[in-house]
């Protein structure tokens, strides 16, 4: 019996303009395409996907939004490829585990944390840029219910600047996970870890640092002391002035909370559903904390991209 396999292009494929970077030892960012697929609505998703790509640029970097488009997965998408991204009303949302099954089918989807991670380090980036991580939901121990983004940080080099997770989670419990899953947690000119809509979820943190140039000395003793390939996580909280109303968030999650519980919503539904309610229920103010956050997490990863690629 002979065995084929089918060649990296056909199934991972760099943008012409990533592939030089990387060649060239140009620092690249990697940004995740959820957002732009699920997150925000039609025509503002284009625009803050053009907009994170600039922020990108303007830092110094090439950025390199990543997707699957007929089962390929493109690192790094021109402006048509955006436009897909942004407009198919049928796109899946992409974890890991999906990306065999869209490459085998043709399949079109946006990526979360995980399958982003894992194919950003696959096509050699080390920086990639999200609003909040997925985690430990709340009732663990009825639902077993636990975000696959942390498995796949636990074996994946990659860092990762984010606003925390989402606050819909279990903070505590997740942060436990990543200790028991060698993670590297470091804060970003904080002391506590940050809470997704909100400055701070009230969680201290380990380790703190005051610049990228410290997030990119720690991605090389991460090298130089070899181990476990496990993820670097930089907090980068939301600032103070542009978080949403903590009172006003308290007081619509626990109505999302109540709300799923007597809709009986579980599993892959409960995140959807209770970011919505929220959502709807802040008045979209929500929303904005949430694109403040990443926005300055692209921002910071830029930064720790230029500064690692320099050797600062």
């Amino acid at each position: 019996m002979r065995i084929t396999h089918q060649p990296i292009d056909s199934v991972l494929r760099p943008s012409r303009e990533v592939a030089e970077a990387l060649a060239r030892g140009v620092p690249v960012v990697a940004l995740e395409s959820t957002i732009i697929s699920h997150g925000l609505p039609q025509p503002r998703n284009l625009e803050v996907a053009a907009e994170l790509e600039e922020i990108v640029r303007e830092a110094g970097a090439v950025p390199a939004t990543i997707a699957v488009l007929d089962g390929v997965a493109r690192v790094g998408l021109d402006g048509e490829g955006l436009k897909r991204i942004a407009t198919d009303p049928g796109l899946r949302k992409l974890g890991f585990r999906d990306l065999p099954v869209a490459a085998a089918l043709r399949a079109c989807g946006a990526t979360t944390v995980s399958a982003t991670s894992f194919l950003a380090a696959r096509a050699g980036i080390r920086v990639f840029a999200t609003g909040g991580l997925g985690g430990v939901h709340r009732e663990w121990a009825a639902t077993q219910d636990e975000s696959a983004d942390l498995d796949m940080l636990s074996r994946t080099r990659i860092t990762v600047v984010c606003a925390g997770v989402k606050s819909i989670l279990d903070v505590p419990a997740t942060l436990q996970r990543l200790e028991t899953r060698g993670v590297g947690v470091v804060g970003l000119r904080t002391d506590e870890f940050p809470g997704f809509y909100l400055h701070t979820s009230g969680e201290p943190i380990d380790w703190r640092i005051e610049t990228a140039a410290e997030a990119a000395d720690i991605m090389r003793a991460q090298d130089a002391l070899g181990g476990p390939e496990a993820a670097l996580i930089v907090a980068n909280p939301v600032p103070r002035a542009e978080q949403l109303d903590p009172a006003l968030h308290d007081r619509v999650l626990a109505e999302a909370l109540a709300a799923a519980g007597r809709e009986r919503i579980t599993g892959q539904a409960i995140t959807p559903f209770l970011l919505d309610y929220l959502v709807r229920g802040t008045g979209g103010a929500s929303l904005e904390a949430n694109l403040a956050a990443v926005r300055g997490n692209v921002r910071a990863a830029a930064e720790i991209a230029v500064s690692w690629g320099r050797g600062d």
